[in-house]
């Protein structure tokens, strides 16, 4: 399958069209490398937490952009299945702080592991000068991605209620 013909300089419009049926085709790989116990809701609630560690519920639910319900409840069932640990913080007894378990580590872990085996047997279709290419593209890509997360933060914690 050809998503496209590349030109020596790509409209940003071509670029976005053919990387998000990269990223549509990398969710049917994973979807099939998957023995996940977890929903996709479920999967980015812990994603989250791997990445900060001790989140609060209010702020882990407007990360998700969802109500502190919903996340309470995606939270019961993810410390039920032992992936979620909450703890109260020392510093204010009313605030639970979510941390992942140490099984929920391992579950990612071997979410990874299954996911990149994937994604490995389609690169090993690949020619080796394409997987160079591939990869220096989704270095810058990940690059400007990090720093337009970045500003949207800076943005949003600049802004006044």
């Amino acid at each position: 399958m050809t998503v496209t013909t590349f030109r020596p300089r790509p409209e940003p419009d071509e670029v976005a069209r053919v990387t998000s049926t990269a990223a549509e085709l990398l969710e049917v790989l994973w979807g099939r490398a998957s023995t996940a116990p977890a929903s996709a809701s479920q999967l980015r609630v812990l994603l989250m937490l791997e990445h900060h560690e001790g989140v609060n519920l209010r702020t882990l639910a407007a990360s998700l952009a969802s109500t502190p319900p919903s996340t309470s409840r995606l939270c019961d069932r993810l410390q039920a299945a032992g992936f979620v640990e909450r703890v109260v913080s020392p510093n204010d007894r009313r605030e639970v702080r979510l941390f992942l378990s140490g099984r929920g580590h391992t579950f990612l872990a071997d979410l990874r592991e299954r996911r990149e085996a994937a994604v490995r047997a389609v690169l090993d279709r690949m020619p080796g000068a394409k997987r160079t290419a591939l990869l220096q593209g989704l270095e810058a890509f990940c690059d400007a991605a990090a720093a337009q997360i970045h500003a949207d933060d800076l943005d949003s914690g600049s802004r006044t209620a």
